[in-house]
């Protein structure tokens, strides 16, 4: 274990407490462990959450009850009713309203003695290193491989330990990054995977209780970092399948050739993620840009109107597609598309579509690669259709 963070101990010399505060952590207290010199360590201290949702939630009610003493949060998103089943921070109540409003309310009603810093922001390689480079600790709790990668450079250039998670279905991970006391996420993952292969949250689904442990793993590790006590997950990856009930570890060694951590290091500032991750930026000019690949819901339900009618194709997954569809829609998920496409016509008009578009623009380029040339793609996928054609679906 390494010792407590830098800066912190001497901060934590000059810490009192008042009597409310005494009563609230007294069972931290009365352990040798914390006492009032690791307390006061909690209150001097301050950690970064990037994102305020699904791990967000345990790692923000967490951390506040544990007294850290600045907490700043990221996050530009709003409450929506479907973060509830998961993100325990906000309630229905507060759908519609920014997160960051309905957390920082939750937060302080828990311990008000906690200072919150609120950025209401995408965090991106332009604003990362201001945002995280007055705190001791940056926890992640992103759900996309960009964000993950910007987090772990960014820490790593300024030389703070990165506490990570992630979250699908029921399968859960977690270390914390923290070079040279121990690897990068480089040195775990040092390419990141092709764009479209692994679904997000959105997606493939999470189970709702599978953030609060995780994020509570999290919040965990980040305490003894402060306090300077226990066997950190530096080092170590520790995966969680709530489904047999199990966890496993892996060890992390850091790589020599990692170019962000190892011996000669070749990243010395942060780059541009979304394209390191193969995500075209919305300025960047891709085939599916081109008017004739892809359709609005608008022109798609005047098409289903006339005659004749085109042939859609939902390559979403069929737990999706039982939730809703569009009418007379054929369902082949995009992992089944190659294999199945002699079930397609090419002669045919095919409107691919999917939750939100992305899924089924790679549907488009595999079918365009096939042959296929009269396919096209829904923009917005069936939210778009929910939003603007027909109210009453139901979304997910």
């Amino acid at each position: 274990m390494i010792d407590s963070l830098p800066g912190i101990a001497d901060r934590a010399s000059n810490m009192t407490f008042s009597q409310n505060e005494i009563q609230r952590y007294s069972r931290h207290l009365i352990m040798p462990e914390v006492g009032m010199t690791g307390q006061k360590k909690l209150k001097s201290a301050s950690i970064l959450l990037i994102g305020a949702g699904g791990l967000g939630s345990p790692l923000g009610l967490y951390l506040a009850a544990a007294g850290i003493g600045r907490l700043g949060l990221v996050d530009f998103d709003v409450v929506d009713h479907s973060n509830l089943q998961r993100q325990v921070l906000h309630t229905t109540a507060d759908v519609g309203r920014p997160k960051l409003q309905s957390a920082a309310e939750h937060l302080q009603a828990i311990n008000p003695e906690v200072e919150l810093d609120l950025y209401e922001t995408h965090i991106s390689s332009a604003n990362a290193m201001e945002l995280m480079g007055p705190y001791d600790i940056v926890i992640d709790g992103t759900d996309n491989f960009p964000t993950r990668y910007l987090v772990n450079d960014a820490c790593v250039l300024l030389g703070k330990p990165n506490v990570y998670g992630s979250i699908f279905r029921f399968d859960g991970q977690a270390s914390v990054f923290h070079p040279p006391h121990g690897p990068c996420y480089r040195c775990l993952f040092p390419e990141p995977p092709p764009p479209g292969m692994v679904p997000s949250c959105a997606e493939g689904g999470v189970l709702g209780i599978l953030p609060g442990t995780i994020g509570i793993i999290q919040a965990t590790e980040a305490v003894k970092l402060i306090l300077g006590t226990g066997k950190s997950l530096i080092g170590r990856l520790m995966i969680y399948d709530a489904l047999d009930m199990t966890f496993r570890e892996m060890k992390i060694r850091r790589n020599p050739e990692c170019p962000l951590c190892g011996e000669n290091p070749t990243i010395k500032e942060l780059i541009d993620y979304e394209q390191f991750c193969g995500i075209p930026s919305q300025h960047e000019d891709t085939v599916l840009s081109e008017p004739n690949w892809e359709i609005s819901v608008a022109d798609l339900h005047a098409q289903i109107q006339g005659d004749p009618k085109p042939f859609i194709l939902d390559v979403r997954n069929p737990v999706e597609y039982e939730i809703c569809k569009l009418p007379e829609s054929v369902l082949i998920p995009l992992s089944q598309l190659p294999q199945r496409t002699g079930e397609l016509d090419p002669d045919q008009e095919i409107i691919v579509h999917c939750k939100t578009g992305q899924r089924s623009a790679h549907a488009v380029e595999l079918l365009r690669e096939a042959g296929f040339q009269k396919v096209k793609n829904l923009l917005g996928g069936i939210e778009a259709w929910a939003e603007e054609i027909d109210a009453d679906m139901p979304t997910y």
